[in-house]
């Protein structure tokens, strides 16, 4: 799958694209929506189908300081994107410059000159350019001058109020995996290089995979029932997972330490993704690494039922 630059003139072979434009980030119902649209479209049209995003989001533009709430990597939307059927994932890389492009500019030069689209598709409250000075009817009107087709494609409900970001976001910080995965159609889940740690899990019988968790949103601390894949084999694992910040240990270091199941391997140095089934209680302060063994053992008792439950 081609990963495409907004900065760059496109290759030929790509021009004439139909593009879901927004920023799809966690790649929801709603989102698969617009991009469903613009790759139907780009079929029957016999014409390339691209998926846009903007990195960094522009709220980390404009809020440099806000918490952390990326649901995906650019890697992981690729991936999404290329499952969904589109020919390339376009980024557009979400600087000053950008932000300061009018939205006449953004249809004439980037989307038109520079882009060669051919079709848009966009979700109903979709706004571009300086100030979000450019909407729906913008788009259409400016598009029209130069040849560009738009369509949109109205919000995906889920118990009677629209799929989004926001909500899948407040799901898992409320510790909502069944809620969070179903908005999403796959659970959460955070990719990342497995560190070494103070290896305490392993003195105890609980090795842990430590990962940081860098961008991502963060869930709600505790324990969860996980599922490990190992990027470079395929490779997958059950385990039961520790997100947050340790309270037992000192000092404090925000992490995600899935320990895996059955599992006896080194992953020190190897991308994993880590996906949340299933909350099973908040983080707590133990006594003793006594006390704090014989809590896990009973997570991950809890976490083995509750996976070997899954659909196959």
């Amino acid at each position: 799958m081609r990963w495409l630059d907004h900065r760059d003139r496109i290759p030929e072979s790509l021009r004439g694209a139909v593009i879901a434009l927004g920023n799809f980030d966690g790649f929801h119902l709603g989102h698969q929506a617009v991009a469903g649209e613009a790759i139907r479209w780009a079929r029957e049209q016999g014409r390339p189908s691209i998926v846009a995003t903007f990195d960094p989001h522009p709220v980390r533009h404009f809020k440099p300081d806000a918490a952390p709430f990326r649901l995906t990597t650019l890697e992981q939307r690729q991936e999404l994107y290329l499952a969904a059927g589109a020919t390339a994932m376009l980024v557009f890389h979400f600087d000053g410059e950008l932000a300061g492009t009018t939205a006449e500019d953004f249809v004439r030069v980037l989307l038109h000159q520079r882009l060669g689209a051919a079709g848009v598709v966009t979700g109903e409250d979709f706004t571009f350019g300086k100030g979000r000075g450019g909407n729906l009817s913008v788009l259409r009107d400016l598009g029209g001058e130069v040849g560009i087709e738009a369509r949109t494609v109205a919000p995906v409900l889920d118990g009677g109020e629209p799929v989004s970001s926001s909500r899948v976001r407040t799901a898992l910080q409320a510790g909502d995996c069944a809620t969070a995965t179903r908005l999403l159609t796959r659970p959460f889940a955070i990719r990342g290089v497995v560190q070494h740690g103070d290896k305490v899990g392993r003195t105890i019988g609980y090795p842990t995979a430590n990962l940081p968790l860098e961008g991502y949103l963060r869930p709600r601390y505790g324990i969860y029932a996980v599922t490990g894949k190992v990027l470079a084999t395929g490779q997958e694992l059950g385990g039961a997972a520790n997100i947050g910040v340790r309270p037992t240990f000192d000092p404090p270091k925000e992490l995600l330490e899935p320990y895996f199941f059955d599992f006896d391997g080194d992953l020190y140095g190897q991308e994993i993704e880590v996906a949340f089934h299933h909350f099973l209680r908040p983080e707590a302060k133990f006594d003793s690494l006594d006390a704090l063994t014989a809590q896990m053992a009973k997570d991950c008792d809890r976490a083995r039922e509750l996976l070997s439950a899954r659909p196959t």
